[in-house]
């Protein structure tokens, strides 16, 4: 009997897990090369995460370098119990914390310019979203996030947050009931 090929998308997250798990030990052994390709790698991913936990771009940064000098100085203690990502995600999900209350502020960060009738209402639905999330308490608007953008699971969720699988689900749910009252207020539409 022969059994279905893996579908190209875990394929590919296989593939990925792997390289990024060669790189971690690449630079236990102090490879700069590993890190720098490491370092592109997540910075993006990061400064799109973080800028939904705050809007001042010289915090941001600082959580990144932050998080990727952690990683520098700690491949070494990585011992795969998770993925890569969860690991990096979770070091720069602590870092923004301390950052931010030691900051004591977070705010989200504004959209440009829409250049079409489509753009605009895509803008206008976005900021609807945006507007209702930051209405959220932070560790549920955080939960959502690191599932739906980030596309963590829950367990992972639970390890970057340092909390229970089941605190994540409750904090996700609350926060979809939250957003669901809240959404069509924002609209304009009268609460249901």
């Amino acid at each position: 009997m022969v059994s279905a090929p893996p579908s190209t998308s875990n394929a590919v997250t296989n593939v990925s897990d792997e390289h990024e798990l060669e790189l971690i030990a690449a630079i236990a052994a102090q490879d700069r090369t590993a890190f720098k390709e490491l370092y592109l790698i997540y910075h993006r991913r990061l400064a799109r995460f973080l800028m939904r936990m705050t809007s001042r771009h010289e915090l941001i940064e600082e959580v990144i370098n932050d998080t990727l000098w952690t990683v520098w100085q700690k491949a070494g203690e990585f011992r795969g119990a998770s993925r890569v990502s969860t690991w990096i995600v979770g070091i720069a999900y602590r870092r923004a914390l301390k950052s931010l209350r030691h900051a004591s502020s977070h705010t989200s960060l504004g959209d440009g310019e829409p250049a079409s009738a489509d753009e605009y209402s895509r803008d206008e639905e976005r900021q609807w979203i945006e507007r209702a999330l930051s209405e959220l308490p932070f560790e549920q608007r955080c939960a959502l996030e690191l599932c739906y953008l980030l596309g963590h699971s829950c367990e992972e969720i639970a390890e970057i947050m340092n909390c229970p699988v089941n605190t994540v689900k409750t904090r996700m749910f609350h926060a979809r009931e939250k957003l669901r009252r809240l959404l069509p207020r924002l609209a304009g539409a009268s609460e249901p």
